[in-house]
């Protein structure tokens, strides 16, 4: 079997109305789809991260794997990616989860080719409901969507997701610039959801050492189960430490420092950042060597989610909750998304390869929002336009 052709479409995935994180308003994400055509008939899709992906692989990679054998994933690699530590430490580093997106799409191929879901490749399951947390956070409004600007909001939202969907585990975004709302949602969270809820927290490195430090101490009495990125490196994390037992996680895949410092606690990441399922794969059992916990990131499209539900089915490592976005989501790329959570959890799909068929009308309506407005951006900054906030807050 050989590559016959490599298509990288751009995207946005919208979300129902944009919500706050640290660095300003978040109204969706922009990925890459990509599209990779055999001699056999066989397509394999997989998702790259972040938008500027498709450039790299339609100028550069897609040419270089036309002729290549789909199946021998390491010769792919070694025509696309020079070597990876001095490409991560010197040069564009973009390489990376362009491969990586890449890679999924091969997987999916070797499945479809062996008639097996890549959960079947990796060695079998050891679970086939995968667990998401529901998120909430601070929201703007629109046609009645939305609009959680106050602890009480935020709280009745979360009850409402428990009575609607059956969701017991949360996490979510609190960082607005105000330690004295975050400590009170906190409390209030906790007060409505009763004892036995998952509550994790993301600040994106919002907070600089002396509020983080304020704020766990306030809410450490109400059994948060994990903190992402309070602060800005794993020194100051380390430094937390001294004073909290929360346990922290991050989005910087270091897991050298992580274990020289013993912070944070966790890692959460994109397998295309890692530069595929392979490396991810190496990746997590590294961090299971060093007793490191491994979760996956929120935000992505369902081509990138099937390829989380396959590995964390035969991984297990990954024994908390991933991330999710899911309910958020307005649109997707493939013919069984956006991906929805029931009783915290999602089926990791039969079918072969990654399970998930790509939806031409989804694809086709995804890419035209990015020509017609643009890459989504994150950082739109409300309270001062044209400017980019700044972190951390005191």
């Amino acid at each position: 079997m050989k590559i016959t052709a490599v298509r990288a479409t751009p995207v946005n995935i919208p979300m129902e109305v944009p919500f706050y994180w640290s660095v300003g308003l978040y109204p969706g994400t922009s990925k890459t789809i990509i599209e990779i055509e055999t001699d056999e008939g066989i397509i394999g899709i997989g998702e790259a991260p972040s938008w500027d992906c498709a450039n790299v692989i339609n100028k550069d990679m897609g040419p270089r794997l036309i002729g290549c054998d789909p199946l021998d994933i390491t010769g792919c690699e070694m025509k696309c990616v020079p070597e990876w530590v001095v490409v991560q430490n010197t040069d564009d580093a973009s390489v990376v989860k362009a491969f990586g997106g890449i890679e999924l799409a091969l997987w999916d191929i070797r499945g479809k080719a062996w008639n097996q879901p890549v959960y079947k490749l990796l060695g079998g399951a050891v679970r086939k409901e995968i667990p998401f947390t529901e998120y909430f956070g601070f929201r703007s409004k629109k046609n009645g969507i939305g609009g959680e600007t106050s602890a009480e909001q935020v709280a009745d939202y979360c009850i409402k997701m428990r009575e609607e969907h059956g969701s017991t585990m949360f996490e979510g975004k609190l960082s607005l610039g105000d330690p004295h709302l975050e400590i009170a949602t906190v409390k209030l969270l906790r007060e409505s959801l009763g004892d036995t809820a998952m509550i994790r927290l993301d600040s994106n490195m919002s907070w600089s050492l002396p509020t983080a430090k304020h704020i766990l101490r306030e809410i450490e009495p109400y059994n948060i189960r994990n903190y992402e990125d309070p602060v800005s490196t794993f020194e100051q994390m380390a430094q937390l430490r001294k004073n909290c037992s929360i346990p922290f996680s991050t989005h910087v895949p270091d897991i050298t420092r992580a274990v020289a410092l013993g912070v944070p606690d966790n890692i959460v990441t994109n397998f295309a950042v890692l530069g595929g399922i392979r490396r991810a794969i190496r990746f997590i059992g590294a961090c299971e060597a060093m007793g490191v916990g491994f979760w996956c990131y929120s935000g992505d499209a369902g081509v990138c989610t099937a390829a989380y539900l396959h590995v964390v089915a035969a991984t297990e490592w990954i024994h908390e909750p991933s991330q999710s976005l899911f309910r958020w989501q307005t649109d997707d790329v493939i013919e069984q998304g956006p991906f929805r959570q029931v009783n915290n959890v999602i089926q990791v799909p039969e079918g072969p390869g990654l399970g998930v068929s790509l939806s031409i009308r989804g694809l086709k309506r995804c890419h035209q929002r990015f020509v017609d407005d643009g890459p989504i951006n994150h950082f739109v900054n409300p309270g001062n336009p044209g400017r980019f906030t700044r972190l951390p807050r005191n």
